[in-house]
């Protein structure tokens, strides 16, 4: 679809419900809670499903959007969600509509907005909202600067584009206040968080000559730092600050033994190529899957593909 069918379309919906993705991000959780706000503003009914994994961090932006128990809805919108299997935990259903930015979109849903050079989701719905016939309020602006900022680094990884820099600029013009939000998201951090990070930095393996670099989060390293979910939002970069890092691998325990692993790479190593070998993806030089062994195996696993990929490279 085009912006102005996509804008039709919820213009004649109503009693709508949007949809996030599992381990959800300022992307997926603010630009929902700023649609569902412009909506709202056009006299529809409009909820977020409540999604469980959402950490404190996120929660005072967007838990006033959430769903009350029993709501039906008559349409439903995944918004920032790549495939179904990335739905939030708890959620059955099918997505009539799905707005997203990721290229491995496995196109799930019967009508869809997919953008996928846009470095965030909330670049797309900001265009949605205005296509809708509004100009976004400051509440609007707050959540899709968060939604922007949050999914390129403040500005830092490589699929910032002067697209990107443009929406933020007209964001703030609308009201985002820019300055309580980066030091929120990008400048503070929990004595907890410092001490993990210490711990990931101080055991983190060096490959291929410092091109490739894997860190690893256990459930014991989280126990002796005392930190909790609300403390983890972007430990997979931390990996990719090494000065010679080329691909960095964050490689973090779950409670049930098996990996989460989240790749970062750079324009000319595919990080979504890495993790499809392993039923992942995402995009090019920012991708994850999940492996089903504890993480020194996941890494040996990991690893082993790499190599392959670097002789291909080389």
């Amino acid at each position: 679809m085009n912006l102005k069918d996509c804008a039709r379309l919820l213009s004649e919906r109503d009693e709508i419900l949007l949809v996030t993705h599992k381990n959800p991000d300022g992307d997926t959780l603010c630009s929902a809670a700023a649609l569902c706000s412009a909506l709202r503003r056009k006299g529809k009914t409009a909820w977020l499903f409540p999604n469980g994994e959402t950490t404190r961090k996120y929660l005072p932006y967007v838990e006033a959007y959430f769903a009350p128990e029993g709501f039906a809805p008559k349409f439903t919108v995944s918004v920032d969600v790549a495939t179904e299997e990335m739905f939030a935990h708890g959620f059955e259903g099918k997505a009539e509509l799905c707005i997203d930015h990721h290229p491995t979109n496995s196109h799930y849903a019967k009508k869809e907005l997919i953008w996928s050079d846009r470095a965030a989701c909330g670049e797309i719905v900001l265009e949605l909202i205005k296509a809708l016939g509004g100009r976004p309020t400051k509440e609007e602006a707050d959540l899709l600067y968060i939604a922007v900022t949050t999914d390129c680094g403040c500005f830092q990884y490589a699929n910032t584009s002067a697209r990107t820099l443009r929406a933020a600029a007209e964001l703030l013009e609308l009201g985002a206040d820019y300055r309580a939000l980066n030091l929120r998201f990008f400048r503070k951090i929990s004595g907890a968080r410092m001490k993990l990070e210490g711990m990931i930095y101080s055991s983190m393996g060096f490959y291929h000559g410092g091109r490739v670099t894997v860190a690893t989060v256990t459930r014991e390293m989280l126990r002796e730092a005392g930190a909790v979910e609300d403390d983890l939002d972007d430990l997979a970069n931390l990996a990719s600050k090494a000065e010679e890092s080329e691909l960095s691998i964050t490689i973090r325990e779950r409670e049930d033994g098996s990996s989460r692993v989240s790749v970062r790479s750079n324009p000319t190593i595919s990080s979504s190529e890495l993790c499809a070998v392993f039923g992942g993806g995402g995009h090019d030089m920012a991708a994850g899957c999940t492996i089903q062994a504890p993480p020194e195996k996941a890494k040996e696993m990991l690893l082993a593909v790499v190599d392959e990929l670097m002789r291909e490279k080389s």
